[in-house]
């Protein structure tokens, strides 16, 4: 592939010349060649369309909504294309919820003191517990423990009964819309449960009812799994604050042990660091001789860590999105690659033969062929478990450093980091008023949540994000990244401050009185839940404006995977204008694209762009913005 089909970044580009050396398999090239013809973003047009079902022995069946033609249970084309998104949908809830029900174990454990841990924020924990109902006079301890009851009683509220975290948290207006529509959701693992049921062969083939299925599935995972799971790690290891972070492959030096937490679930990963910060781990590592020991952090369990904690000579940096990471691999720089329950690769065991690095799982979901030596998490023993992977990593370096030729002079620069609600009210002087001033006398146009993956569809690594997050800020509209493509923002330079000078004047004006970058580094993808409930208290503040109302959208210019789906379809629940890129797998049911495309405003308010053109797509969010503000008179 052309350079401009490999990735955004430099160091990525130089990296993959080093895989193509070695002649080992990379995903530049395996994306290639499932390509058909001439064109690596080809692929077979039923599948494309989403008009295919393999999902009982009948199939593969394909469907054609022009003619008619449909499966053998009789199932449409657009019924076939809404229920694998269901399908989609649920593996992107579960995987969220696994994740939450993970840290609320690890909040009880630490509850008890059975942790390395501790409750570093009481007071968010108390303001949390008082949302949700739960008396917060108590003992923080005593406090921590009776949330944990409350939050995993909710999640398994039987159908029909509302879900208490949603009645408390969501805003009034967009409850009384989804109780009308059918959508409010009781407990997520019983909206789970009922989502997989009905995607059962002839059970519900009703391309508008699988739709408000996933709606309801959205909003439980949304405000459940997500709000839930992103509060209790703030509570645990602190709020995020804006502070730089060394990011880019150039973090990685060979001659450092080099630990790699890498995934979603950040819990090992800061039990590693507490360890890598003292003294007499630094020197275990020299023993065998290193320079010292570097926890570098790595695509969404990174983002959760560098979100939190500052930078220093043991924690020492974030590498980027999940895209690279062949390249982080390949770099010949890594000892020991800790792979939690999300974003590691079935390829990675080929990679840790080749550059000698140790990869262990520490999560019960992940496997890899192959790879038998294990160490799965319990909060318990988080910290023993770190002091065994922080071993591993010293006892590799000898091997590696010995054999294998590292990748040098890789670029490295600095990101802020470590935005949030609370960051942002704080650089506000306490309230909303200064950033709401600021949209409605027009010096803002609008914001932007930027939750997004990142994909090789169509354009290189990050580049249509960076692209779209451009125009966005060029037009003066604020961002909030999330996800992978926060990373992208991160290393491609938009989360500094010197990336003002790509903002409108407006936007511009505001980075220097704020000292702030005009794109705002605001997590994961689990963020998601954290701007919704910002978004309801920015409706709130001007009056209980309907969230379809506000000069806001959401944009997910590379989305790649199945979590991506279930955020997507809660933005259209909240009532979100939201950009999708690249098209879904949808084209193939022409009801279900107008139903997201069109229909859709008119039952939430939400409404779908799927334009690919990066400046066209902005110009879209924009025409809806400023619809919005005349609408309010602003």
């Amino acid at each position: 592939m052309e350079d401009d089909r490999i990735s955004y970044h430099e160091s990525v580009r130089t990296v993959y010349k080093r895989i193509k050396e070695d002649g080992i398999t990379n995903i530049w090239d395996r994306y290639e060649a499932q390509g058909m013809g001439s064109s690596p973003d080809r692929r077979c047009n039923f599948c494309q369309g989403g008009m295919r079902c393999d999902l009982c022995s009948n199939g593969p069946c394909r469907g054609d909504a022009l003619k008619d033609k449909r499966g053998v249970c009789g199932i449409t084309a657009d019924g076939m294309a809404m229920r694998m998104m269901l399908l989609r949908n649920v593996m992107g809830a579960s995987t969220y919820q696994y994740h939450t029900n993970q840290t609320i174990k690890t909040l009880r454990a630490t509850a008890k003191g059975e942790t390395p841990f501790k409750i570093t924020e009481e007071e968010k924990l108390r303001n949390f517990a008082e949302r949700l109902g739960i008396d917060s006079s108590g003992n923080i301890g005593d406090v921590a423990l009776e949330f944990c009851d409350f939050v995993e009683e909710d999640f398994t509220r039987e159908y029909g009964q509302p879900s208490k975290i949603v009645e408390m948290l969501a805003p009034k207006e967009r409850q009384e819309l989804w109780k009308k529509t059918g959508i409010f959701p009781g407990g997520i693992q019983t909206e789970i449960l009922r989502s997989t049921s009905s995607s059962l062969t002839n059970v519900d083939g009703n391309y508008v009812s699988l739709a408000l299925k996933a709606m309801k599935l959205g909003v439980a995972m949304a405000y459940q799994s997500q709000i839930v799971n992103e509060y209790c790690q703030d509570i645990i290891f602190g709020l995020p604050r804006p502070h730089k972070m060394r990011v880019d492959l150039g973090v990685l030096d060979p001659d450092y042990v080099n630990i790699l937490p890498n995934g979603h679930e950040p819990f090992l990963g800061f039990a590693m660091v507490q360890l890598a910060r003292k003294t007499e781990w630094q020197n275990k590592a020299k023993q065998v001789g290193a320079k010292g020991l570097r926890i570098i952090a790595n695509i969404e369990t990174g983002q959760e860590m560098i979100q939190r904690w500052e930078m220093d000579d043991a924690f020492y940096g974030f590498t980027g999105n999940w895209i690279m990471q062949e390249a982080v691999l390949a770099s010949g720089c890594v000892d020991i690659f800790v792979a939690d329950m999300n974003c590691s690769m079935p390829i990675d065991p080929m990679y840790a033969e080749k550059y000698k690095f140790k990869l262990i799982p520490v999560s019960d979901l992940v496997s890899f062929e192959g790879v038998t030596e294990r160490l799965e998490y319990i909060p318990e023993k988080a910290s023993e478990q770190a002091a065994k992977l922080l071993q591993m990593g010293i006892d590799n370096f000898k091997e590696r450093k010995a054999s294998v030729k590292p990748v040098t002079d890789l670029p490295m620069s600095e990101a802020v980091v470590g935005f949030s609600t609370e960051s942002i009210l704080e650089a506000l002087g306490g309230k909303l008023d200064p950033l709401l001033d600021a949209i409605k006398d027009g010096t803002l146009r609008g914001v932007a949540g930027l939750v997004s993956c990142t994909t090789l569809r169509d354009t290189g690594q990050d580049s249509h994000s960076i692209a779209v997050a451009k125009e966005l800020i060029k037009r003066d509209v604020l961002v909030l990244s999330m996800g992978c493509g926060n990373a992208a923002m991160q290393v491609g330079g938009l989360c500094s401050p010197e990336a003002k000078e790509l903002a409108g004047p407006g936007l511009k004006a505001i980075c220097e009185t704020l000292g702030i970058p005009p794109v705002l580094s605001y997590g994961t993808c689990t963020d998601t839940g954290r701007i919704a409930d910002l978004i309801a208290a920015v409706s709130a503040a001007l009056g209980n404006v309907p969230v379809p109302d506000l000069p806001v959208v959401a944009t997910a210019p590379e989305y790649m995977e199945q979590k991506a789906t279930i955020d997507a379809v809660f933005a259209l629940a909240f009532g979100l204008y939201t950009h999708v890129n690249p098209v879904p797998t949808v084209t193939g049911a022409p009801n279900l694209v107008k139903l997201l495309t069109e229909d859709c405003k008119d039952v939430t308010g939400g409404v779908m762009n799927v334009e690919t053109d990066a400046v066209k797509a902005v110009e879209l969010m924009l025409d809806h913005i400023e619809n919005n503000r005349k609408k309010l008179g602003i």
